[in-house]
C-alpha cells in the first residue's frame, strides 16, 4: 500500500535524487497547474523537457523559470522567436512534430502528457514504448488508440497514471482492488453551463456561453466538450481502457457541485468515492508524487460548509453528443477514433463561428455513419492505423463543412 507521507519530505529524507519530469502541453491549463506544483517543490523535481503547440512566448517564459534541457514548439514558425528568447541559456530548442516526440522521449522518470487532442498521441505512445511512466491528461490518446496504448504500456512495463480528475478519483477509490470485483464504475459530470437549458436554447448557444463553465477553468476545446457533454463520453471510453471495465459497467451521473469525481460500486454493495474540491492540482499532485503524497496548496474540502450534494441522470435528448459517445464505446472498433476526430473538427468549426453549437453533434453523427458505411469501423491494430483513420475522418469532415 502506498505511503501517505509527503513525497517531497520522503525524497529529502531518503536522499533520493529529484524525479526527472518532462511536460508536453506546458502552456495549457493542465500544464500551468503542473508547473505551479513543480515550482513549489523545487528539490523534488528536475524538469527535463517542455513542449507546447503555438505559444512560443509563453513557452520561453516557462523555460526561463524551469531551465529544462530541451524545449520544443510544434508550430515551426515559432522556432526562431523561441530560439532567440532562450539565447545564451544552454537550453536546446526544437520545432515541429519530431521535436515534440523528442521532448516526450527524453530520459525522464515521468512524462506529463497534457497536449490537447490527437496531437498528443504520437509523443505519448513513443514515451510508453520506452517504458516511461506517463501521467495522462490527454484523453484522446486512449479514445483514438486505446488498444495499442494499453498493449504498449504492458509490453514495456510502463505505468499510465490517470491525471483527469474523474479517472484519478476512480484510481484512488479502487485502492488496488481487482477490476473483476467491480459491479459499476461511475464518472460524474458537472452538466456544464447548459445543465438546465432547453434543447432549443442549447442548439443556439454562443461561443461565449459555451465557454462559461460554472466550476472549472480549462482551455476552449475541453470547455466546449464539457458544455456538450462530449467530454464525459470521451472519458467513459478512456475509463474502459484504463481500468479494463466493459461498457455495460460504466455509467455517468450529473453532479453540479463537482465534489464527487468518481464512484466505484463493488459486488458486495460497498461504494467508494473520490472526492475533492474542483482544482486540477489535486489529481496532478497525486500523479507527480505517486506512490507518495505530494503536498498541494489546494482548498480543503469542507462538506459541512457545502451542505448539499445533488445528483441527476444525464439527458441524452438535450446532450446528444454523450449518446453518440456511448454508442461508439458499445460498438467499439474504430468508431471511438472516428468520434474523437470528427468532434475535434466540429469543435474547431464552432469556436471559429462557422457552425452552431447544436450542429456539432450532427456532424459527429454523420461521420460515424459514414465510417460504418465505408467499411472503416475495424479496430486499429496499431497507433499508425488509428492515426490513419483519424486523418481520413478529419479530411472528410473538413470537406463536408466546406460545402455546408
Amino acid at each position: 500500500m502506498a505511503s501517505t507521507r509527503d513525497a517531497s519530505a520522503a525524497r529529502t529524507e531518503s536522499g533520493a535524487a529529484p524525479r526527472r519530469v518532462s511536460l508536453i502541453g506546458a502552456t495549457g491549463s493542465i500544464g500551468k497547474s503542473t508547473i505551479d506544483l513543480l515550482l513549489r517543490n523545487p528539490h523534488s523535481f528536475t524538469v527535463v523537457a517542455l513542449a507546447a503547440g503555438r505559444d512560443h512566448a509563453e513557452l520561453a517564459r516557462l523555460a526561463l523559470l524551469l531551465r529544462p534541457e530541451f524545449v520544443a514548439i510544434r508550430d515551426e514558425s515559432g522556432f526562431e522567436p523561441l530560439r532567440d528568447a532562450l539565447a545564451g541559456t544552454n537550453i536546446q530548442v526544437g520545432a515541429g512534430r519530431e521535436a515534440v516526440i523528442e521532448a516526450a522521449t527524453r530520459d525522464a522518470d515521468l512524462l506529463v502528457s497534457a497536449i490537447v487532442g490527437a496531437a498528443g498521441v504520437e509523443p505519448t505512445h513513443a514515451a510508453l514504448e520506452l517504458g516511461r511512466d506517463v501521467a495522462l491528461a490527454n484523453k484522446e490518446c486512449l479514445v483514438c488508440a486505446g488498444g495499442p496504448f494499453m498493449r504498449a504500456a504492458r509490453a514495456a512495463g510502463a505505468r499510465l497514471l490517470p491525471m483527469d480528475s474523474e479517472h484519478n478519483a476512480i484510481f484512488q477509490a479502487l485502492g488496488g482492488a481487482d477490476p473483476a470485483t467491480i459491479e459499476k464504475m461511475i464518472l460524474t459530470a458537472s452538466g456544464g453551463p447548459f445543465r438546465t437549458w432547453s434543447k432549443e436554447a442549447i442548439d443556439k448557444a454562443t461561443v461565449a456561453e459555451a465557454l462559461n463553465h460554472p466550476n472549472w477553468s480549462m482551455g476552449p476545446k475541453i470547455t466546449t466538450d464539457s458544455a456538450s457533454m462530449m467530454n464525459k463520453g470521451l472519458e467513459l471510453i478512456e475509463a474502459h481502457h484504463l481500468f479494463g471495465v466493459p461498457a455495460e459497467k460504466l455509467d455517468v451521473v450529473v453532479h453540479p457541485q463537482s465534489i464527487v469525481h468518481g464512484l466505484v460500486t463493488f459486488g458486495d454493495g460497498a461504494v467508494t468515492a473520490g472526492m475533492a474540491v474542483p482544482d486540477m492540482r489535486v489529481p496532478i499532485a497525486h500523479c507527480l508524487g505517486f506512490p507518495e503524497r505530494l503536498a498541494a496548496p489546494t482548498p480543503r474540502l469542507d462538506l459541512a460548509a457545502i451542505g448539499t450534494l445533488t445528483f441527476e441522470r444525464p439527458d441524452y435528448e438535450r446532450f446528444p453528443a454523450l449518446k453518440l459517445a456511448l454508442g461508439a464505446l458499445a460498438a467499439g472498433g474504430a468508431l471511438p477514433t472516428v468520434l474523437n476526430a470528427a468532434n475535434e473538427i466540429a469543435v474547431e468549426a464552432f469556436l471559429a463561428g462557422k457552425i452552431a453549437f447544436g450542429a456539432m453533434a450532427r456532424h459527429v453523427g454523420a461521420a460515424l455513419e459514414a465510417a460504418q458505411k465505408n467499411g472503416e469501423a475495424r479496430e486499429p491494430a496499431t497507433v499508425a492505423e488509428a492515426l490513419a483513420v483519424d486523418h481520413i475522418t478529419r479530411e472528410r469532415c473538413r470537406a463536408v463543412l466546406a460545402t455546408a
